[in-house]
């Protein structure tokens, strides 16, 4: 929050903040001894706009998936397979991944973000993004889920207003990863 490049929110956003992390996560590295800093970027990843891969790749991070050829599927078979519970478990982008390219980033409109996907969890939704436009929340979620939403459309409406929002939206076409990058 400190990045000026960072909260002025560019496309380009999560380069800015892949290269800082990755030069932290190398300063630690080294500290421990490590050989090299892994990422989880998987080949799933690499067809929607990713500037923080080119980053880390330019800061030396390995993509060990990448470099497989594993499929966010894969990941997912893998760890089912091998008995872990989180193998279903919802992907969980950056929350500035919620705010428009160009509409500043603040630890206010995270929070807000934040505390209305924790509401939404808490009824049952997995896979769900609350988009921030202005003082607008844009819901999405997958199609079967928004029927519980609309059961509880008062309470969401309520809590989403406490939280600052004065308008709350659904988004007819669901839940999809990258939503924001659509206007790229």
């Amino acid at each position: 929050m400190e990045r000026e490049e960072f909260c002025k929110n560019p496309a380009e956003r999560c380069y800015h903040c892949k290269k800082i992390s990755a030069l932290s996560l190398k300063l630690r590295a080294a500290e421990l001894g490590l050989a090299c800093v892994a990422d989880g970027i998987n080949v799933s990843d690499t067809g929607e706009h990713r500037p923080g891969l080119r980053a880390s790749t330019e800061e030396g991070i390995v993509h060990p998936f990448i470099e497989a050829g594993i499929t966010k599927q894969d990941i997912r078979d893998i760890a089912r397979e091998q008995g872990l519970t989180v193998w279903q478990k919802p992907s969980a982008a950056c929350l500035s991944s919620r705010i428009p390219y160009g509409e500043s980033i603040t630890l206010k409109k995270l929070r807000m973000i934040e505390d209305a996907e924790a509401f939404l969890a808490g009824l049952g939704i997995g896979q769900l993004r609350v988009r921030l436009h202005g003082n607008l929340a844009r819901i999405e979620v997958h199609k079967e889920d928004m029927g519980k939403i609309l059961e509880q459309q008062s309470a969401v409406a309520r809590h989403f207003r406490s939280l600052g929002f004065a308008y709350v939206t659904f988004d007819l076409e669901g839940y999809r990863s990258g939503s924001m990058d659509e206007v790229l």
